[in-house]
């Protein structure tokens, strides 16, 4: 996909750093190996150096070598990151007996080498739960000012080049948060407009969706998409953002014309914000599965400093990706 390359050419030009805390899963460590012989980014793995070194012979990887490989449990630094971490988290009583079982957690010592500038970025959940990943995320590398939730957005890769940007879309929050209020809408709308111009590299035309275009329908979920248009405006008034829209109203011309004539987005919008995680997850599985689209994603916007999320079901391929997106959002930070 030509989008992808880009992507991919984007993350050779950056030369970011992106930790992977999950160093002896299998399609990880292969997904490294194509990273680094790509120079997608400069790789940190987390685990034992022997197992690692041990499973890329066993599976005939030539690059693991040139990795950055650092054992949680064992490794000079260990010391200095518990009493950073103590330090960070002692206003929750965080004691240093604690601390010091934690950095010898991968994923909290993943978050400790972003937070530290080590790192620019991390991509997990491979092998292990999203709740797992996103904790220590919170706590030590946190949102971005004014920013208080994180969603998950994809990218939409549609067969039909009608609609969007050549057949490209973004959509969220397909991910993360289920039943977010007006002003986190608003925030979700804002992240997913900066992650369009990122990583899909479209300048963004922002629909936020509802069953309802500009006063057909009253009900107090319409109410809250109206506020949350409003606000998003408010928070970005250089990004193009309108709502409420149906989803017709949004993408087709012909009938943006009828429903939202005064609209500058109805009919041409290339991201779409959902109401609730319900309606974005069901969306995007639907225009994946019936209409051929391919999904990149999920892409996690909010965090300080880039965090993703793998399906443990992913691909070395999908991981591949993943790190080549995560790069690009560091370097458009």
């Amino acid at each position: 996909m030509k989008l992808l390359e880009e992507i991919h050419n984007f993350a050779k030009q950056a030369g970011k750093r992106i930790v992977l805390p999950e160093g002896t899963e299998e399609r990880t460590l292969k997904a490294a190996d194509i990273a680094i012989a790509e120079n997608l980014a400069k790789i940190t793995l987390l685990g034992n150096k022997d197992e690692i070194m041990a499973l890329a012979q066993k599976h005939g990887l030539k690059n693991i070598e040139k990795a950055t490989i650092i054992d949680p449990k064992n490794n000079e630094r260990k010391q200095y990151f518990a009493e950073m971490l103590c330090e960070l988290r002692k206003s929750k009583g965080m004691t240093m007996e604690q601390a010091t079982k934690l950095v010898e957690d991968p994923l909290y010592l993943g978050t400790m080498l972003i937070k530290n500038g080590d790192c620019d970025g991390e991509v997990a959940s491979a092998d292990n739960a999203t709740g797992d990943v996103l904790r220590p995320a919170f706590q030590i590398v946190k949102t971005l000012p004014g920013i208080s939730v994180v969603s998950g957005a994809f990218i939409m890769i549609l067969k039909d080049k009608t609609y969007g940007d050549d057949g490209i879309m973004v959509f969220a929050d397909c991910a993360v948060h289920p039943n977010p209020t007006a002003p986190e809408l608003a925030q979700i709308a804002v992240a997913t407009g900066r992650t369009a111009k990122a990583i899909a590299k479209i300048d963004p035309r922002i629909a936020i969706l509802s069953f309802s275009t500009k006063g057909s329908a009253k009900n107090e979920m319409v109410d809250k998409v109206i506020e949350a248009t409003k606000l998003a405006q408010e928070m970005a008034p250089d990004l193009k953002i309108d709502g409420e829209l149906q989803a017709d109203a949004a993408i087709v011309d012909s009938v943006a014309r009828k429903k939202a004539p005064k609209s500058e987005i109805a009919g041409k919008a290339n991201v779409l914000v959902f109401p609730t995680l319900e309606v974005g997850n069901i969306s995007y599985k639907l225009v994946q599965r019936l209409a051929g689209a391919e999904a990149v994603g999920p892409i996690l916007q909010g965090m300080a400093a880039p965090i993703n999320d793998l399906s443990r079901g992913c691909s070395v391929e999908d991981v591949v990706n993943m790190i080549a997106i995560t790069a690009n959002q560091a370097a458009a930070k």
